[in-house]
Formats: C-alpha cells, sequence, structure tokens
C-alpha cells in the first residue's frame, strides 16, 4: 500500500480508549477530561472489522495506544482476535505499565509481542508530581514482567524535557544489564500542553536528541564507561519505528533517539493513525480525520476499504515547518499518539 509519495504504509496505530489511569500534566487536566460517550467509542468487533480490512489493503503491523489501552475491559480478547487477522504479522501495545505487572502474562498468551512502556523520569517524586498520583514502582514491576514473560522487544519511552532535569544517563544505563531498548523521544508541543493541562511547558523544553547523547556520553566517560556507538543495522531491535539506535559496547540492550522536531523522519513515514472514536489520521501533526466509523457500523466492507484509502490519499510530504508550535484541537490521550 503506497501513499502520494510513494512510501510503503504498512502500519496502524489503533486508539482503544481516551481515558487513563493517570493524570500526566503533559497530557490533560488534574480534574481529567469530558469522556466521550460510549456509543462514540469503537466497539471491539468494529475495530477487528477495520483492521481486516486494513491488512486486505497491505497493513501489517498492529499498535494498540490509548489514552491507557489496558485501562479498556476485554483488551486481551481483542489481541488475540487481531493477532488471528491473516496478513497481520506483529501486535504491540504502547502502554504507561501500571497495570503491565497483573496483565502482562495473558497478553503474552494471546500473542502480543511487543510493548513500549511510557516512562519519563526515574525519580520516584517527579513521576509522581508529572502523574499526578502515579506510583513509579508499579512501572517497575510491570517492565521486570515484560521482560519476565517474554516480549521481545521491550522498549522504554521518555520523552525529554528540559525543565524536568531527567538523568539521560540513568536511563540509559538501564539497557547495559538487560535487554531493554531505552528510547528518547524530543518533547513535540502538540495540543494544549502549555495551556489548560497545567504543564508549563513550551518550545524552550525541547531537548534535541543530539544534546541528550552528548549528555549521556559526558556522563558514561565520567563513570569509566565508554561512550554510545551506533548500532549494526542487523542488530536493531524489531519495530516499525523511526528511532535511530546506539549501544553500549557489551550492553544487552540499545539507546534509542527519535527526533520528530530536529530531524524529522516524515520520509520514512509508514503509519496511519486510527483515534478510539473512528477516524482515521493521515499525520499525528495535522487535525485532518476521515471518519471510518460510519462506514464500519452503517455501511459496507467496499465503504471502509475506501475511507481507508481517502485517508492514504491524504497523508502529507511531511508536517509543515512550525506545525510543531502550535496546538492542535486534540491532546495526545485523543489521538493515541
Amino acid at each position: 500500500m503506497k501513499d502520494n509519495h510513494g512510501r510503503t504504509i504498512d502500519y496502524l496505530r489503533v486508539s482503544l480508549t481516551d481515558r487513563c489511569n493517570l493524570r500526566c500534566i503533559y497530557c490533560m487536566p488534574a480534574e481529567g477530561i469530558a469522556q466521550v460517550p460510549h456509543d462514540e467509542i469503537l466497539r471491539y468487533n468494529e475495530i477487528v472489522e477495520l483492521v481486516e480490512a486494513a491488512a486486505q489493503l497491505g497493513i501489517k503491523r498492529v499498535r494498540l495506544t490509548g489514552g491507557e489501552p489496558l485501562v479498556r475491559k476485554g483488551v486481551v480478547d481483542l489481541v488475540r482476535d487481531i493477532c488471528a487477522i491473516p496478513g497481520i504479522k506483529d501486535v504491540s501495545l504502547t502502554t504507561n505499565g501500571i497495570l503491565l505487572g497483573r496483565m502482562a502474562e495473558d497478553l503474552r498468551a494471546a500473542g502480543l509481542g511487543r510493548v513500549n512502556i511510557s516512562l519519563d523520569t526515574l525519580d520516584e517524586e517527579t513521576y509522581r508530581r508529572v502523574t499526578r498520583g502515579g506510583n513509579i514502582h508499579q512501572v517497575l514491576e510491570g517492565i521486570d514482567a515484560a521482560l519476565r514473560v517474554g516480549f521481545n522487544p521491550v522498549k522504554v519511552n521518555a520523552v525529554a524535557v528540559r525543565s524536568m532535569n531527567q538523568d539521560y544517563f540513568a536511563f540509559a544505563r538501564m539497557s547495559v544489564d538487560r535487554p531493554l531498548h531505552m528510547r528518547f523521544i524530543e518533547y513535540m508541543p502538540v495540543g494544549d500542553s502549555a495551556g489548560s493541562c497545567g504543564s508549563g511547558w513550551g518550545p524552550e523544553d525541547v531537548v534535541s536528541v543530539d544534546e541528550i547523547r552528548e549528555s549521556i556520553n559526558a556522563a558514561a566517560i565520567d563513570a569509566g564507561m565508554e561512550p554510545l556507538r551506533p548500532v549494526e543495522d542487523s542488530s536493531k531491535p524489531e519495530g516499525g519505528g523511526p528511532a535511530r539506535y546506539w549501544e553500549f559496547p557489551g550492553a544487552k540492550g540499545t539507546v534509542g533517539f527519535i527526533s520528530p522536531l530536529s530531524r524529522h523522519f516524515c520520509g520514512d513515514c509508514n503509519r496511519l493513525r486510527l483515534t478510539s472514536t473512528g477516524g482515521i489520521r493521515p499525520c499525528l501533526f495535522s487535525d485532518e480525520e476521515y471518519n471510518v466509523r460510519d462506514a464500519v457500523r452503517y455501511g459496507t466492507k467496499d465503504d471502509v476499504r475506501s475511507v481507508l484509502m481517502q485517508a492514504l490519499g491524504a497523508k502529507p510530504e511531511e508536517h509543515h515547518e512550525g506545525d510543531h508550535a502550535r496546538a492542535t484541537e486534540k491532546n495526545m490521550n485523543a489521538i493515541g499518539g
């Protein structure tokens, strides 16, 4: 499945819900959000039908997101159903990790292959403040459980924010003794992240991946370690994303860098996004959506495929210069990341 710019589109990110069990300051206000009525949320059978249609068009990878996907009841059964769809080769999930410790084994048995765990700080008090009450020990238990049940790869994603004073080296060092793949993501001011959500973060909080890597290497040398070196392509962790990978010599895992702003990867974009309310988004940085919920709920399989192809045809060549500095109408919990 090719878009108008010759890129192969084989990856679908599926948001299961806009709900979450955290209230992260960059994602939603302290009081939470006005929840979308259940009738507007895609039912599981509708999601399966949509993924079947997408697979017929060439989608091979599916990532389940939220909100927090593990708060939605029945997610293990949904994973099993999606894994059974002909043409789907890889099903993964992005989670904040709070519920992963208790669900990892069932998810793995259902066919889930990979997990990405969001963790922006290793400091217990900072984590509690940024998530408005979250318990970092539950996330660390989730990481341990993911490794124990055999998810491969297990990736930990940290959004780099200058005013959070994160210890990048402590994160990177997690990749040495265990097969963890630590990824740093440049902060993207998307949605009302500097407004009513209360983070207070802005463009000045963007930290480039080059600066992060330099900081890690300086700390590594101070600790008597060799600096990061590029990973050979053949040993990169599996995935359909845009990270560039590095490693400490002899480490079991890797350190990845995702640079949507300083070195954007639009030319390699391979994805469409399905929101929990049934909108297909061709680009994260655009509010343009195509309503596929009505097609799957009231139309035919041909109608569903037609909407998917419309969205495919609308994928821009790249997000326009400066788009990252403007607010999209929806916050990340509604888009699905």
